[in-house]
């Protein structure tokens, strides 16, 4: 009997993670954009290849699977990657390319212009709490698609923080309850991880956030992380707001 076989828990598993800062009353005008980015992933998907891969690569340039890929530390060579050569570096960038665009996962995108939402509304909602909104209701439609909506579905948050995470916790179950386009209860669960948790779906999260974010910022640059994700974006993937 699979784990999980006497549970009513979906096929399906949702890493979640962020680009920019929700803040609207300091506002980074070199970045003035909140991304927050959903991928969704089956588990025997991530179970049977998405994970192997990833450990191996970081066995292979590492030695150890320890080291955890944050997309800010790999582009500004930090941490554990300060210490690769200019071939191992070339060898992780092309392997992670070719790992992301070999899983079968899909990206639910939402991109807040925070600077248009603070002009347009009076009382405008939170970027975090309102970008994950719209995310859990496109995910909705998406595990109904696939008779998966009366499963329970876990979504991994990292932790940002004691006060923040409570918010976020209370504004997701508020969604679920149903303060959502059509008002449906979503049997969706919250795991808040811990930011040294080495979960690959988070490690694959955190390093689609900033180039969806990029590609709204700068649409005109070039961005070869984006055209690998861009289709796991499907025709509803990316919702930039408002």
């Amino acid at each position: 009997m699979r784990a999980g076989a006497f549970e009513n828990h979906s096929e399906w598993i949702v890493f979640v993670d962020e680009s920019g800062d929700h803040s609207l009353t300091s506002i980074d005008e070199t970045y003035p954009i909140f991304a927050l980015t959903f991928c969704v992933i089956r588990k025997a998907e991530y179970i049977e290849r998405l994970t192997p891969r990833v450990r191996a690569l970081k066995f292979d340039l590492f030695g150890h699977d320890l080291v955890i890929f944050h997309e800010a530390e790999i582009v500004r060579k930090k941490g554990a990657f300060a210490q690769l050569g200019k071939e191992a570096r070339e060898h992780l960038l092309e392997q992670l390319s070719q790992i992301m665009a070999e899983t079968d996962f899909s990206i639910f995108a939402i991109i807040i212009d925070k600077k248009l939402h603070k002009q347009r509304y009076a009382e405008p909602e939170h970027p975090y709490h309102l970008a994950m909104q719209f995310g859990l209701e496109r995910i909705y439609k998406f595990l109904s698609a696939c008779g998966q909506e009366k499963r329970d579905t876990h979504f991994i948050f990292e932790a940002r923080g004691s006060k923040e995470d409570k918010e976020l916790e209370l504004a997701f179950r508020r969604v679920c309850d149903g303060a959502n386009w059509g008002q449906r209860v979503y049997p969706f669960k919250i795991v808040i991880a811990d930011k040294k948790t080495n979960s690959e779906g988070l490690q694959v999260a955190d390093l689609t956030a900033r180039p969806i974010g990029l590609s709204v910022l700068r649409p005109d640059q070039a961005n070869r992380a984006y055209d690998i994700l861009k289709p796991k974006l499907g025709k509803y993937g990316r919702k930039v707001f408002p």
